[in-house]
């Protein structure tokens, strides 16, 4: 499909009067429609997802307080510099980047957009099947406070949330389109976080001997941080910026801009709470479901699995976006709508795939939050960091100073040191679990 869809997004190009008469390229989703704000809400209650009832569990169990409170500042600050510096070269020479390969295929070949292609796209993959395993392990929580051990396998559940998804994503097709459900997913995310903080801070204040340390060989104690590391870049970056910048309205840079400060202030404020709290109730003990461990009456167990699963519903739709947009704007006819007859059955076919391929694969996997801890490490450290300082080196390099220099390739050291090392710790773990479970285990 990469090359077909290169063919026809450099063919089909057009000029949009958007930001100065810059040229756009063909597609068949919305662009230049979204306000900044929209776009904000969208990126805020997109991060706050049903990962944050792991994150107590994979960011701070294997780093303990400091070294846990650091990497979470440490990460976000940069993820939201190199973000904003990617936002920055979303217009170059006359020319509006609505995705990521794009814009890598104009500056460095078309050997980059092949990779960029692949890294992305096997993120965003694997992101979407983590939501699938997290809509099917909430579902099977609410069940089991009804059934007891009567409770189905989980793979029924993971088959059910793949379903819902897509549905949703065959009606609600594009980002722009998201817009009328948004306000419903601030108010799912507002329920389970709140309900969540809660019986945190009760079951926290009941417990009088909480264990903070971090436990294991020194050897595991190091790959584990790497893997800490790892999370806390995925839970900050996505990898898909250009892709949701293409949806705003003009001046599309500092309105992107202005959403990213709002994903990284009150967006962060939130996840990372839940983190923090989660740890400090429940220590080195902290679940890598957090649903399972709290205490309280069932009525809040089914509340916060059921708003968590209901608001994972529109968050993935964020993630797997542009998946779809590759197979809308390669398999559908651009001059007609996106609910014509015919693009609405080539839809139907194109989602109907791709979500059984990511339905048996999560069933298949049911550990597969580790495979997205892999690609966490190896595709977006160079999606988040390495990247954009190789653009701005290759597009501003020679007027911006020596100094500026030096600055964008420390940047590109450093992510690559720390992309291979959070890499062999994920390739560990994976190695550990697989020996571990079996195919399609009831965890």
């Amino acid at each position: 499909m990469a090359s077909s869809s290169l063919d026809i997004e450099a063919a089909q190009a057009h000029k949009d009067g958007g930001d100065g008469g810059y040229t756009t390229a063909a597609t068949a989703h919305a662009v230049d429609t979204d306000s900044w704000q929209q776009v904000g809400l969208l990126l805020v209650t997109g991060f706050n997802c049903g990962y944050v009832l792991s994150f107590s569990n994979l960011m701070m169990v294997p780093l303990g307080w400091w070294w846990g409170a650091a990497c979470l500042l440490l990460v976000a600050g940069a993820a939201w510099y190199a973000n904003w510096l990617l936002a920055g070269l979303h217009l170059v020479d006359g020319h509006r980047f609505i995705r990521y390969r794009d814009l890598m295929g104009s500056v460095f070949g078309r050997k980059m957009y092949y990779i960029t292609w692949f890294l992305q796209f096997a993120t965003l993959l694997l992101v979407s099947m983590g939501f699938i395993l997290l809509g099917g392990r909430a579902l099977k929580a609410i069940s089991a406070e009804f059934m007891g051990d009567s409770t189905p396998r989980l793979q029924w559940f993971i088959a059910a949330a793949g379903a819902v998804y897509l549905v949703f994503a065959y009606f609600v097709p594009t980002l722009s389109a998201m817009r009328n459900w948004l306000a419903t997913s601030a108010a799912l995310t507002v329920t389970f976080d709140v309900a969540l903080l809660a019986v945190l801070v009760k079951d926290g204040r009941s417990s009088k001997h909480t264990d903070y340390s971090t436990h294991g060989t020194q050897l595991e104690k190091v790959f584990s941080a790497l893997g800490a590391v790892a999370a806390t870049l995925v839970c900050n970056s996505s990898g898909l910026l250009p892709e949701i910048q293409s949806t705003l309205r003009k001046p599309s840079v500092s309105n992107m801009r202005r959403a990213l400060a709002l994903q990284y202030t009150v967006g962060a404020a939130a996840y990372y709470g839940i983190t923090v709290a989660g740890y400090w109730a429940y220590g080195a003990a902290a679940s890598e479901y957090l649903p399972n461990q709290i205490g309280g009456p069932r009525w809040t167990s089914v509340l916060i699995n059921a708003a968590a699963f209901l608001q994972s519903i529109v968050s993935q739709h964020m993630f797997a976006a542009p998946i779809h947009e590759a197979m809308d704007t390669r398999l559908q006819r651009l001059d007609e709508g996106m609910f014509s007859r015919h693009n609405m059955a080539r839809r139907l076919v194109a989602r109907g795939v791709l979500f059984s391929v990511n339905v048996f694969v999560t069933a298949l996997f049911p550990f597969m939050g580790d495979f997205v801890n892999l690609f966490g490490s190896f595709a977006l450290f160079p999606l988040t960091f390495i990247f954009p300082s190789m653009m701005v080196l290759k597009i501003k390099g020679r007027c911006d100073g020596r100094w500026h220099r030096l600055w964008h390739w420390g940047i590109i050291v450093v992510a690559s040191v720390l992309g291979i090392a959070t890499s062999a710790a994920a390739v560990r773990l994976i190695a550990h679990n697989i020996s571990v479970y079996r195919f399609f285990a009831d965890v």
